[in-house]
């Protein structure tokens, strides 16, 4: 167990002193081979790898259709004319809340936290440059849309911190609404005052926008952009494929871009440029968070990670208490909500069903909780989401990853002390 720390915080630590995890990470993960008795060599070549290729085999296509849907959408201007759209309503001074419920919107609709990232972040962009906002802090304002309250919060939001509960508790997506939505309401409230409050900080420093390096000799927008009845459709085209239609991420994403491109068909001179660019980008991005994956796995796999499970999951106290210390410990140590949420419920979510049944509080509540709970250490420096933010936004750890700490770290363990007061009175 000793071993699984010191690899987790020299992990840490390397990727917030932003050194690659490209290569990091699989350094880290020998350390934890090495101190659990592992094969240093298969640990590597058949764990870490296995893990690295499996993520990469599943979300390469999702990364490159969802880099290429953002390029388009902000080379056709589609995304400037919703940003201006949405500070026309919200004015300029509300930048923060425009990307936040941007991002809100889409995760609540189905849209993979990695997909919302590559289809907000040109949104952003403009909103940040029209408001003289500094960019460093859009990474936080991305993963407080993207990364809390409508991922885990929200009743009946499908993503899947929501819907694996369900297997083990015989739930819905919508258990427990009333301690679901004041978690959600916690989240929203203190992490939009928050970054307000980093805002206003910022600008008595004096700090502004400055534009992307690859932004300074060429300005991305070919032409006038659409208007913004026509801008929306493509987003509208993946939300509604996905969870009303209930097409494939791939399909839908592939529709979302045979629209952009139809709508677009005036400005088919920066087609290939824009799809060039998404598709290369979306590599960096795949391998940072295969890297991050392959580190999980060798954790995963060494005889230390049952005993730290076990250790974890008989604490005293409230079972709803041992849920959420047992799912944010696991999440934070493979860097996945999904992943922890998944290895805590595997290791103990029958027994805790049995509590449910027999003594209370509810399944509802059990299913609310490890939710919530999931959400919290997940999104430590080496996470999967937090990597392919600082990607995309061409931030670095060491420049965003407090303000990222505070909304998607913080906050969202906090969120889970009303909730469990909630239950605690069988208010679910």
């Amino acid at each position: 167990m000793l071993g699984i720390f010191i690899g987790l915080i020299l992990l840490m630590v390397l990727a917030y002193r932003g050194w690659s995890i490209i290569w990091i990470a699989p350094i880290c993960a020998g350390v934890v081979a090495l101190t659990g008795g592992l094969d240093l060599l298969d640990a590597y070549t058949d764990t870490y790898m296995g893990g690295f290729v499996n993520f990469a085999k599943s979300w390469f296509p999702v990364f490159m259709l969802g880099a290429i849907f953002g390029k388009l959408m902000e080379y056709t201007g589609m995304a400037k004319s919703i940003a201006s759209g949405i500070i026309r309503v919200l004015g300029a001074k509300r930048a923060i809340m425009g990307v936040a419920l941007s991002c809100a919107v889409l995760a609540y609709g189905g849209v993979s936290v990695f997909v919302v990232v590559f289809a907000v972040y040109p949104l952003a962009l403009d909103m940040f440059r029209q408001a003289n906002l500094p960019r460093r802090l859009m990474p936080a304002t991305l993963a407080f849309g993207t990364l809390t309250f409508a991922m885990t919060a929200l009743p009946g939001t499908p993503q899947i911190q929501n819907l694996i509960p369900t297997d083990y508790y015989n739930t819905t997506a919508a258990a427990a609404p009333i301690m679901g939505l004041v978690a959600a309401a916690f989240m929203a409230v203190t992490g939009y005052v928050y970054l307000k409050w980093r805002e206003n900080k910022m600008r008595a420093n004096e700090e502004v926008f400055t534009e992307p390096k690859e932004k300074e000799e060429d300005n991305r927008v070919f032409g006038d952009p659409p208007p913004i009845y026509l801008a929306v459709l493509p987003l509208l085209t993946v939300i509604i494929a996905l969870n009303i239609v209930q097409l494939d991420i791939i399909v839908s994403l592939l529709l979302g871009i045979i629209l952009n491109l139809l709508i677009s068909i005036t400005k088919v001179k920066m087609f290939v440029k824009a799809i060039n660019e998404g598709a290369s980008g979306s590599v960096l991005a795949i391998i940072n968070t295969s890297a991050a994956v392959g580190f999980g796995t060798v954790v995963q796999s060494v005889p230390g990670f049952a005993r730290l499970s076990e250790a974890l999951l008989s604490a005293p106290g409230s079972p709803l208490i041992s849920q959420a210390i047992a799912a944010n410990v696991l999440a934070g140590a493979t860097g996945s909500a999904s992943g922890g949420l998944g290895i805590a419920l595997e290791a103990l979510g029958d027994t805790y069903y049995q509590i449910a049944q027999s003594v209370g509080p509810s399944p509802e509540a059990f299913h609310r909780v490890a939710s919530l709970a999931s959400g919290g250490l997940d999104s430590l420096p080496h996470n999967g989401a937090i990597l392919t933010l600082l990607i995309v936004t061409g931030m670095t750890h060491k420049q965003s990853y407090k303000d990222i700490a505070v909304v998607s770290v913080i906050i969202p363990i906090l969120s889970v002390i009303p909730a469990i007061m909630l239950a605690t009175f069988g208010i679910y």
